[in-house]
């Protein structure tokens, strides 16, 4: 049953907000056992508003609703870095875990279930953040969730006991999910004002920064330093980007912020939006998590070794990213979505299929290439959607994108265990064959 229809003011005394606070974990929380996970998410964005009110005082020159070009090559820039930013802090955390999992003595179905945290806290404050950034602007949004995201790295290398593990990756996770929709709504305003096909290159940026992010974090610890230090390190450096970046930060157009906003369950073009998110994510995270198992227990790779195949999916996927603006511009959006999923799928196949090893891990490319540009034009798609705020829509379809991304290995894995993993990844292709088939949703 959809909630009750919430608006949202713009008034100083920010009523309207912890009222659209209270009334969104009704829906979001299905059950008891998340009550406190959701209460948690609740009381950091209580802390979240007063400070986006207080730099609502601060006076920053406003730019015309059509940016000058000399304008926009710094707005280009800071949302560049701003996505480099969100792949550096989520994959810093990636070689802090074996270190975590040691001192507090966690075994790896206790390490699994308190990971969960982390997918949560992004779902959770995901719908909050989108009203948030419709309220505030991205820019606010982006600055205040960035440097609070800072705050979590260090935390996250000092946790004394498991649930302060649980507690701060529930943190973490909601301060990533609120740059995610912030930096995404953003994205689309600038490629609007720009006029150019910008989004995948901005998501080859977010790429590059798990890379870069995993491998920085990694060698500072083989250099030795401790972990609290080399977590330090990268929360600085973070925090110096988001900094330096603001003010290059489009501020809201118009008065969207007097718009009023109505809670209701994804429907239309937004849901059919989120469910070819939720396949694309899947997908993902199939690479992610049954990747090494394919080509360890079905093509005879080593366990040292069955990592190559995520890491080939990871390269090949921010490389497509980084020309996918050029492919968009010679194919159009609909065309780059139709070829990608197909060539995604057909990659499926041939990794799941394949007995020579290097052809599966041709599959695993092909995986990469084709899916690199579904994902960013989803969202772009869903921020022009008419009559629907922006932040509001790309918050709902970035949602039910992560519900893929979480859900999907456990998914695969009934399946795998019902048949066996390949014909599972088979039914991956063949969900990827019906995003091509509805590729004309994202046509501009």
């Amino acid at each position: 049953m959809p909630c009750r229809s919430i608006p949202i003011v713009r008034r100083r005394t920010g009523r309207g907000g912890p009222a659209v606070l209270v009334a969104m974990p009704a829906r979001a929380i299905r059950s008891p056992g998340h009550a406190s996970a959701g209460l948690h998410v609740l009381s950091c964005f209580c802390t979240f508003v007063p400070v986006l009110n207080a730099l609502e005082t601060i006076s920053v020159p406003r730019e015309p609703l059509q940016a000058g070009q000399q304008r926009l090559p710094g707005a280009i820039r800071a949302t560049r870095l701003i996505f480099l930013v969100s792949g550096i802090g989520m994959a810093s955390w990636a070689p802090m875990v074996p270190y975590v999992k040691a001192r507090l003595g966690l075994d790896d179905a206790a390490l699994g279930l308190v990971l969960l945290a982390f997918g949560g806290g992004s779902m959770l404050s995901m719908p909050l953040v989108g009203v948030l950034t419709h309220r505030y602007g991205n820019r606010r949004v982006i600055s205040v969730a960035g440097l609070l995201l800072c705050v979590a790295i260090p935390v996250l290398a000092i946790v004394p006991d498991v649930l302060t593990l649980a507690v701060t990756l529930l943190y973490f996770g909601a301060m990533l999910g609120a740059v995610d929709v912030a930096m995404n709504a953003h994205a689309v305003e600038v490629e609007r004002r720009d006029g150019r096909a910008l989004m995948s290159g901005f998501h080859g940026l977010f790429s590059v920064g798990g890379l870069v992010g995993a491998a920085l974090m990694s060698a500072l610890l083989a250099l030795g330093l401790p972990l609290l230090v080399g977590a330090l390190a990268i929360a600085l450096l973070l925090m110096l980007i988001v900094l330096g970046q603001r003010r290059s930060l489009l501020v809201r157009v118009g008065d969207v912020a007097r718009q009023t906003v109505k809670f209701r369950l994804p429907r239309g073009l937004v849901l059919l939006l989120g469910v070819l998110c939720f396949v694309s994510f899947l997908a993902e995270g199939a690479m992610l998590d049954w990747s090494a198992v394919l080509l360890r227990d079905f093509h005879g790779f080593s366990a040292a070794s069955a990592g190559i195949g995520y890491a080939c999916f990871s390269v090949a996927m921010a490389s497509g990213r980084l020309v996918g603006d050029r492919a968009i511009a010679r194919l159009g959006t609909v065309w780059t979505v139709r070829v990608g999923a197909g060539v995604a799928a057909f990659g499926f196949l041939l990794a799941s299929m394949a007995n020579w090893p290097p052809a599966s891990l041709t599959g695993f490319v092909l995986i990469g290439l084709g899916a690199s540009n579904i994902v960013p034009l989803m969202f772009s798609a869903a921020g022009r959607l008419p009559g629907q705020p922006p932040a509001i829509s790309i918050a709902t379809v970035t949602a039910l994108g992560y519900a893929g991304l979480l859900s999907g290995p456990a998914l695969i894995g009934f399946m795998a265990h019902a048949s066996s993993l390949p014909a599972a990844l088979a039914v991956v292709a063949g969900m990827l064959l019906l995003v091509a088939a509805s590729a004309r949703i994202v046509r501009r």
